[in-house]
């Protein structure tokens, strides 16, 4: 029998996982249903909200014999039903041999009833129930406030930090490397650690020695490595493949794709995790199309409506208006595409590669880190030494002390770069020291500190009160934050104030008056052959644009691919991928978008015949 599956999405509602959770396995026989098919039987007695229950299922002899390949063709869900009434339609996953597997996570305390939906008889119709208790757990992740992050379990106020590291090789990894890294991550207040469910290289074949049967192994010791990283508190980002055309290569065709799409959500939706897409959508064949397509299965199918994004080579945001994805993600150490994106996206931002891809020096890790917040990013390292990720827990504990979920890029700032909550608080990033800094504040009485963000100590300063603050960092052999707040009036909004105490205003893209024009590429054709160099030309100068971001991006527009990045900064040479273009030749629709020091965008528009 099948289920009206329109239906029971209209009563999906989106919950969240906690930041601690402890895995209760309660099992039970087929035959324990079997008993029980007149009335409703208790199951995984007092489970805590927010804990995974299992309940198992054992095929017979004879069902077993007529789904030789229960991944395939064994279809068996089970509809939950809260205490207020909220459904959740759950698939079960083939856990090998004759052993079905229907994973559950209860979101609120009391008597949950469900029932079983199967096209093996002796299962089909059954019903059951279990109580749930009440836990501590502040639920899944959300977006919150435009651009933030918070749970919902609980008043759904807690907000959510994000900052984390990656280990693509979950399953793989060496086993006491494995425990090594997530301890230390954990001590050092990492809140996610992003992975592939398929690995890297031969994992994938392991994980699926053919695109009809997975290695119920490979994913059993999946599960305990998300399990050990939940249970320290960490969520984990998941992606489903990697880069290389890996999802398509190993899953040919789209009932292959998404069969095992339903998998991991019958194996992993109940866990603490987010689901990552692809590594670098750019490097698939229709990449955007691909991620539309699986994208919109987790929407229309994940019960708990875990957070969706992909992985990118600069920036996802592209992919945003097709409907599926709830966050951006950029791989980028440019400042340009974080900061000019924020101003246009009303979406949480998480660069991925905030630092680059390769090894950076220390210093400049620690400048890319606190830049990146300063664009309106959280941050995600593309793994990291210890040096690092000790940098990263002082930049932890730092916003974890202010309204961090409030934060948003300020502009009235000479000498650093700024993020604020307008008469509230402000934090400023000094990179290179020159001189004073100074910033236009709310005229209140505020507390003022210098921070060293390369080992945590602080210089407080005496209490401000004025309307225009100046001050010199203490030494100018390396970057500072200059943290100014109302640290009393702080206190009071978390007794008093909602959640999200200011609203947010996205501004509209000013495409006349723009102060700049494209100077080069001057010809009205670019070949992928030669070199296309690129510069911008400031046509009107004013205090606002002494200081002025560039970001340009190109587009195919009758493929329907999505813009990609191109450049970055005044002038320099495009980088087009070689994939741009399925034919040739195709008309290139290039755009600048221009912001200047007071945050305002503009962009202009050149279309190009492109070649190979």
């Amino acid at each position: 029998m099948g289920v009206d599956w329109a239906a029971n999405a209209r009563e999906y509602t989106r919950i969240q996982y906690p930041s601690f959770i402890r895995i209760h396995s309660c099992l039970f026989a087929a035959s324990f249903l079997l008993a029980c098919a007149a009335k409703a039987q208790t199951v995984c007695p007092s489970t805590p909200a927010f804990s995974p229950c299992e309940i198992v299922f054992e095929l017979s002899q004879a069902d077993f014999a007529a789904h030789a390949n229960p991944y395939r063709s064994v279809e068996l869900r089970a509809e939950f039903r809260s205490p207020r009434h909220r459904t959740f339609l759950l698939p079960a996953y083939w856990d090998g041999g004759q052993r079905m597997v229907i994973r559950f996570t209860p979101t609120e305390g009391g008597d949950w009833d469900y029932r079983v939906t199967s096209n093996i008889e002796s299962f089909n119709g059954k019903i059951g129930q279990f109580s749930a208790i009440e836990s501590e757990s502040p639920g899944f992740v959300r977006v919150a406030n435009v651009h933030h992050f918070a749970y919902t379990g609980g008043t759904g106020n807690t907000p959510h930090l994000w900052m984390g590291d990656t280990l693509m090789r979950l399953a793989q990894t060496d086993e006491s490397a494995f425990h090594q890294f997530v301890d230390a991550r954990a001590g050092q207040k990492f809140t996610h650690i992003r992975g592939n469910a398929l690995g890297a290289g031969e994992d994938a074949a392991k994980a699926f020695p053919t695109p009809d049967a997975p290695d119920p192994g490979y994913f059993r010791q999946l599960d305990e490595r998300i399990r050990y990283i939940n249970q320290k508190g960490i969520t984990v980002d998941l992606a489903l493949a990697g880069g290389a055309n890996q999802l398509r290569k190993r899953f040919p065709d789209w009932e292959q794709r998404a069969r095992y799409v339903r998998y991991l959500i019958a194996r992993y939706a109940g866990m603490n995790i987010t689901w990552g897409g692809v590594e670098n959508f750019e490097d698939y064949e229709d990449g955007r199309d691909l991620l539309k397509e699986i994208g919109l299965l987790l929407k229309n199918e994940d019960p708990y409506q875990h957070l969706r994004s992909t992985g990118t080579r600069a920036t996802s945001a592209s992919l945003l208006e097709d409907g599926w994805m709830d966050y951006v993600t950029h791989e980028s150490a440019a400042d340009e595409v974080g900061a000019i994106e924020h101003q246009l996206y009303s979406a949480p931002f998480v660069n991925m590669a905030f630092a680059g891809k390769a090894a950076a020096d220390r210093d400049t890790f620690r400048h890319r880190l606190w830049n990146a917040a300063m664009d309106g990013d959280y941050v995600c390292a593309a793994g990291v030494d210890e040096a690092g990720a000790a940098e990263m827990k002082i930049f932890f504990e730092f916003f974890a002390d202010n309204r961090h979920w409030e934060l948003e890029p300020f502009f009235d700032v000479d000498g650093g770069r700024a993020a604020a909550l307008e008469d509230v608080e402000y934090i400023l990033y000094v990179e290179k020291p020159a001189g004073p800094v100074e910033v236009l504040l709310e005229r209140h009485g505020y507390d003022v500190v210098w921070l060293n963000p390369a080992n945590g100590e602080t210089v407080p300063l005496k209490g401000v009160k004025t309307e225009r603050f100046a001050s010199e960092p203490p030494d100018r052999s390396h970057d500072w934050v200059l943290h100014i707040s109302r640290e009393g009036h702080k206190q009071g909004m978390l007794k008093s104030y909602k959640f999200e105490s200011r609203r947010i205003l996205m501004q509209e893209v000013e495409v006349s008056k723009v102060p700049f024009q494209v100077a080069q590429p001057s010809a009205d054709t670019i070949s992928l052959r030669s070199p296309a160099p690129y510069a911008v030309k400031l046509t009107r100068e004013t205090h606002a644009t002494r200081s002025v971001m560039y970001l340009w991006t190109g587009e195919i527009a009758d493929e329907l691919q999505g813009y990609r990045v191109i450049g970055t900064g005044e002038k320099g040479t495009f980088q087009i991928p070689a994939n741009m273009a399925k034919h040739y030749p195709a008309v290139f629709h290039v755009r600048l978008f221009g912001m200047n020091a007071n945050g305002k965008v503009y962009s202009q528009d050149r279309t190009y015949q492109i070649t190979q």
